[in-house]
């Protein structure tokens, strides 16, 4: 739908009339009724009761209100997001797992600023659905995930090969906590351990697992990357014999869409991700 006709409805409402929401809108009372028209005739329905008086809203008209200013306020936003600072000629819009934000993340956006200074950078954090579902829609030109969409629509390019393994507070090993790394972990875990995975704390998020399992005790799986640091300073122990299971990370983008900008960020993202930084969540 134009959102032309959307704006020009709701002048109409916020004035009260055609002939003073044309003198607002900079344009002629024709054009005004021409696109009242127009959207009724979209809709199939009709939208102002037209008397002497002014213009009122039927009941349809009421309705319509608050997709109206939907319409408006989405694409206004979208054309200031859009527009590009002065001095810039691209825009780059990525978009990682809640889990991958720090140092993932973090890093490739200061590889951006330092190496691309000439790119405008968005940068999102989010659930896998979503983030896959705005990459599909063309929202976001990559985003770094966990667990892809195998679909032919897209580009899947794995960054690298994160393990879960079994740590334990030091001081105090128990309880014990499941953090449901997804599907696959899920699997891999009931076939390699033979006790149930059902615990009296379990979490859908690793970070919050961990805080817990640092500060009151525990035990259970973790990302080898961000555990490393704690079983260096003595803080937690890995299980020894204890299975470990791989929890890797992929580029997804969508196929032939890559600009000349977007690839030479994936260059310095497959450079980060060799690198041994410090992974804090």
């Amino acid at each position: 739908m134009d959102v032309e006709l959307a704006r020009t409805f709701l002048e109409i409402m916020t004035a009260g009339s055609f002939i003073e929401a044309s003198q607002r809108l900079h344009v002629t009372q024709t054009t005004v009724t021409a696109r009242v028209n127009s959207l009724e005739e979209k809709l199939g329905q009709r939208l102002f009761i037209r008397n002497r008086s002014g213009a009122r809203l039927t009941a349809e008209g009421e309705r319509f209100v608050e997709y109206a200013l939907a319409l408006v306020q989405t694409w206004d936003r979208a054309r200031a997001e859009m527009k590009l600072p002065i001095g810039l000629n691209d825009r780059l819009c990525v978009g990682c797992e809640t889990s991958l934000w720090n140092p993932v993340a973090v890093n490739w956006v200061l590889w951006v600023q330092d190496n691309i200074p000439s790119v405008a950078l968005r940068a999102e954090v989010g659930d896998t659905g979503n983030l896959i579902e705005r990459l599909s829609a063309g929202a976001l030109d990559a985003i770094i995930v966990h667990r892809p969409n195998y679909s032919s629509e897209f580009v899947i390019e794995q960054l690298l090969e994160e393990k879960l393994i079994h740590v334990q507070n030091t001081a105090n090993p128990k309880p014990d906590l499941f953090v449901d790394w997804g599907p696959e972990f899920r699997t891999q875990f009931d076939a390699a351990l033979p006790q149930p995975r059902q615990s009296a704390y379990s979490f859908s998020l690793g970070p919050m697992a961990l805080q817990v399992l640092l500060q009151k005790g525990g035990n259970g799986y973790f990302r080898t990357r961000v555990v490393k640091q704690y079983i260096e300073r003595g803080m937690l122990q890995r299980l020894p014999e204890a299975p470990e299971f791989t929890h890797p990370v992929y580029l997804m983008y969508l196929k032939g869409k890559a600009s000349e900008n977007l690839q030479r960020a994936f260059s310095g993202l497959r450079e980060l991700a060799d690198e041994d930084a410090n992974w804090l969540l």
